[in-house]
């Protein structure tokens, strides 16, 4: 039988609970995301992703760790990363020196996430700022979707120097709406063709190079009236056809209040990841829901295995070849030896 493991979940504590195993054993969990709440150290968190890898060594082990305000850990010898912003900036005064700063940016981030056991961020953003999005805003290289693409190709080469594979979020383009997914569904009323000019613009000219790709919680209605994470003419037409896309595309969180929103009524999380899936997702992830015992991750958990036996969801083979490239192909390195690295100390001495 095809294996597919889609869900990626999350656990409450420092450490793993009994119900924690049981969830990151169960064959669908395909692997889970840290928060700050996760993290007290790194010889703490370095033991954790040990556990989780001899639960099973396949689940993919991730964070939000940008750099500026996204960044999950920040203490005990992490380095702590520039906005992407800066880099933007840099690009204004020196292209060449702003493209390698982002390489330095990368290859710390991958590096020293990597010696502590973890294996892949969601990074880079790729959305452009047009100073309306909160949400967005200095997380953005920039307002040039050409800058944008330059600054994050030469990220995601750092990032693939330390290891890492890459994501490229919020497609087609978070940074044109002042909402916030995270409390309400942002409506951005431009035309196709002014999105695909602009704002979807790196997704092509990074086709080759992005491993992953997650979609924005944002409705384009001129094109279709469900959210993009929801959408097969976004994903499936768009990204995966006229762009080419070949790596794996992630759910934005499911548990975001502008998630779950579908023509007009609030879907549960098992009937907001199978349309996410059923649209194109390879990947579904749920955050923050294992805090209160964690009944959303298992109702979760529950209603995609009864979806398989009844037939309303079949297992992916492509999208678990998908899941499985994300994995770290290089041994771990040794946090001691990374610090007193050549490559390290000259990526830390170009960091803006």
């Amino acid at each position: 039988m095809t294996q597919h493991a889609p869900l990626i979940i999350d656990i409450a504590g420092t450490a793993l609970s009994e119900d924690d195993r049981r969830r990151l054993a169960h064959p669908l969990v395909g692997g889970l995301i840290f928060f700050a709440r996760n993290w007290q150290s790194r010889a703490q968190i370095s033991t954790l992703c040990a556990e989780i890898k001899a639960i099973r060594p396949d689940l993919l082990i991730c964070v939000d760790h940008e750099g500026g305000r996204v960044q999950r850990f920040r203490t005990d010898g992490f380095t702590h990363l520039p906005p992407m912003r800066t880099l933007g900036e840099l690009w204004m005064k020196d292209q060449l020196g702003a493209t390698n700063a982002a390489t330095a940016c990368g290859y710390v981030l991958a590096s020293e996430l990597r010696a502590c056991g973890l294996d892949f961020s969601f990074t880079p953003v790729l959305d452009l700022d047009y100073g309306s999005s909160g949400v967005i805003g200095d997380r953005a290289f920039g307002r040039d979707p050409r800058v944008v693409t330059l600054l994050a190709k030469s990220l995601m080469h750092g990032l693939r120097l330390g290891g890492m594979a890459s994501c490229g979020k919020h497609f087609p383009g978070h940074g044109y709406v002042k909402a916030d997914s995270h409390t309400e569904i942002p409506v951005d009323k431009r035309s196709l063709k002014a999105i695909l000019a602009d704002d979807a613009a790196p997704y092509g000219w990074l086709s080759t190079a992005l491993d992953s790709v997650m979609p924005a919680h944002v409705i384009y209605p001129k094109v279709d009236k469900r959210p993009a994470g929801f959408s097969k003419k976004w994903l499936g037409d768009i990204l995966r056809g006229q762009q080419r896309f070949q790596g794996a595309v992630f759910s934005d969180d499911l548990s975001m209040a502008g998630a779950r929103q579908l023509e007009g009524r609030t879907l549960n999380y098992s009937e907001a990841a199978l349309t996410a899936l059923d649209a194109g997702c390879d990947l579904v992830l749920l955050c923050n829901q294992s805090l209160d015992g964690g009944e959303a991750v298992d109702s979760l958990i529950d209603g995609l295995a009864e979806a398989q036996i009844k037939g309303r969801w079949q297992p992916n083979e492509a999208s678990e070849a998908r899941r499985l490239a994300l994995l770290p192909h290089t041994p771990q390195p040794d946090w001691n030896e990374l610090m007193v690295s050549p490559a390290y100390m000259h990526a830390l001495d170009l960091l803006p």
